[in-house]
């Protein structure tokens, strides 16, 4: 390998060498994302069937725990997946572009993927898909246990804060997916 002199080095190699490390991140982050989601449901899967063998109704109240700690990490991964893109699509990009004397747009990727007519309903399939996960699921869950015989005061307690943390995050997701 090669040792770079301080000649070999320049703005545009530098940038370069941050795009491919960015470009990394965000394809380890979605990875890890799309991860979480089949990982919530089998969570919350085996929660249900050892509630259901067990009997005992205030085992539910472990699944919107699990939603509440897997859909934040979800929220935050998405919302960087998408910060990168933005990134390289306001900075970088023109950045690069302007280093260059680019006609045009460099990384047109970033930009055309975008564009495509259908876009706005996977987002929004999506975004129902999140929230049916993260969301109505757990609150399934806490509502069965309130039909229960198991609900005792210190459970309803635990419930009502378990459905303002979920209102909270319900919220963060939408307003992320108004972006």
């Amino acid at each position: 390998m090669a040792v770079a002199t301080t000649e070999d080095v320049t703005e545009s190699t530098l940038l370069l060498a941050e795009y491919d490390r960015i470009k990394e991140e965000q394809k380890t982050r979605i990875g890890f994302r799309d991860n979480l989601l089949y990982f919530t449901l089998a969570a919350s899967t085996a929660v249900l069937a050892i509630t259901a063998q067990s009997g005992q109704a205030q085992l539910l109240l472990a699944v919107p725990v699990i939603c509440l700690v897997l859909g934040w990490t979800y929220l935050v991964n998405d919302e960087k997946i998408s910060a990168v893109g933005r990134y390289i699509r306001d900075q970088l990009g023109p950045r690069l572009a302007e280093l260059s004397g680019a006609h045009g747009t460099v990384f047109g990727w970033e930009i055309y993927h975008r564009e495509d007519t259908r876009r706005t309903t996977r987002k929004r399939l999506q975004a129902a898909v999140d929230l049916f996960t993260y969301l109505v699921l757990p609150m399934v869950c806490v509502t069965a246990f309130w039909c229960s015989p198991a609900v005792r005061p210190l459970f309803v307690f635990v419930s009502l804060a378990q459905v303002l943390a979920l209102a909270v995050l319900g919220w963060q997701f939408l307003r992320y997916a108004e972006r």
